[in-house]
């Protein structure tokens, strides 16, 4: 009779290795990290990361990201932050018979993202810094806690627990920790150009408790509209860029109820799969003046199976329509740019037994059947989709807490995604 431990005991024994108290200490770790995107924290959280993944016996690929070569790629998703200094950071675990020509990558990759947005005033964060992790009420508050390092956490519990169960893999596992997801994806724009890829990949995005199997696209636009100024009693005399905005975004509404008629089975669940919504309005620069100029900028969402240049190409005939029926705007056109990260839709292929896999994994580790459902915002999923690696998201944490002031994930949340993710590794690799 063979000795190996049959595969319940060996689930048993990864399950009873996940440790909450060891995961509650990276997290506060990682949350103590102000790794807004942008700034020196973003690379140093990335060293916190190949230091622990070290820790955890793996093989670290820890480099400096090319900026320079990635901003002259056609296929860079851009980035809305300036740097001067980027880092990628992988931890491999590559099973003894694995990276063979026959093998050469991993099974799995487990992603998650170490950038965070900024914390708005801090005035507004009862009690405490937000770079402080707080745990009250069965929960864990700071910045990043939900989106997402509460996930990153469960992913290096979870090969933690592996790695203390002594799991004998057959295939490989890797994690690849990735900064600017928030501004366009240029972390896992780097790790994949690096060459790291892998047969699938579970992003541990918060995900609500749901499998998001589909991402909508997400583009940045600026609209310059032009007016004529002139003094503010006699504003007739002129001609306010902010009453031309108004004809802007009665078009920019019609155009989004257009868009939004007929809906993707796995966005059903929401009342605006692809929303277009404006973020900034700047005009004037006297209050007793006639505005002669206004530029707005917001965000436009490309629907799943919309190529960008699609989606642009619609965005634009919109306004173009708008102009013309406009006398003022006739002769004077809006001017459209698109600044800031590239956002292309992706799904994963239909009928993947990665989606089922995932939801057998979370029903294990004592989660509710997640159901599958399309997120309407980007993320790096379409990256991993594009270059052919099985890709969706489930991860701890709710996304409208995502962002928000006082951010926070539930415990209970982090410590299913980390059994679910030793599960599913266990699985996968074994």
């Amino acid at each position: 009779m063979s000795d190996s431990p049959q595969p319940g005991d060996l689930a048993a024994r990864v399950l009873d290795a996940v440790d909450e108290s060891r995961i509650a200490a990276d997290l506060a770790t990682l949350v103590s990290y102000p790794s807004v995107d942008g700034t020196d924290a973003e690379n140093d959280v990335q060293q916190w990361c190949a230091d622990r993944f070290t820790e955890l016996g793996l093989d670290v690929d820890h480099w400096p990201i090319d900026l320079a070569a990635a901003r002259q790629d056609p296929d860079f998703p851009g980035m809305e932050t300036e740097r001067e200094e980027a880092w990628g950071c992988v931890g491999s675990w590559w099973a003894k018979d694995s990276a063979t020509d026959d093998d050469p990558w991993p099974a799995l990759v487990l992603n998650g993202h170490v950038d965070v947005v900024p914390p708005g005033d801090l005035e507004l964060w009862p009690n405490h810094d937000p770079f402080t992790l707080r745990h009250d009420d069965g929960q864990w508050w700071g910045r990043g806690a939900n989106d997402m390092k509460g996930g990153v956490a469960a992913i290096i519990g979870a090969v933690a627990a592996l790695r203390a169960a002594e799991v004998p893999l057959r295939r490989s596992l890797a994690i690849h920790t990735v900064i600017g997801e928030e501004d366009g994806g240029l972390g896992t724009y780097g790790t994949l150009q690096r060459g790291h890829t892998g047969d699938m990949c579970v992003i541990a995005e918060p995900t609500s408790r749901e499998v998001v199997a589909a991402n909508a696209g997400s583009l940045t636009f600026r609209i310059g509209i032009q007016g004529a100024s002139t003094h503010g009693s006699t504003r007739t005399a002129g001609v306010s860029a902010i009453e031309k905005f108004e004809v802007v975004h009665r078009a920019l509404r019609e155009l989004e109820t257009r868009r939004n008629a007929d809906s993707h089975p796995l966005f059903q669940h929401l009342d605006l799969g692809w929303p277009i919504s404006v973020g900034t309005i700047h005009a004037g620069d006297w209050a007793s003046t006639v505005p002669d100029r206004c530029v707005v900028e917001g965000r436009y969402g490309v629907m799943p199976g919309e190529s960008v240049v699609e989606a642009r190409s619609a965005f634009f005939a919109a306004l173009m329509d708008a102009c013309m029926a406009d006398p003022w705007l006739r002769d004077h056109p809006v001017d459209l740019t698109w600044p800031g990260g590239l956002f292309a839709p992706g799904q994963l292929v239909e009928g993947h037994h990665l989606l089922p896999d995932v939801q057998q994994a979370a029903v294990d580790a004592g989660a509710p059947h997640p159901a599958a459902v399309g997120g309407p915002y980007g993320s790096d999923l379409r990256q991993y989709a594009y270059a052919g690696i099985a890709t969706l998201q489930y991860g701890p944490g709710d996304i409208q807490f995502a962002h928000s002031v006082d951010e926070h994930v539930a415990v209970d949340d982090v410590m299913a995604c980390a059994r679910a993710y030793a599960l599913l590794a266990l699985r996968l690799c074994t």
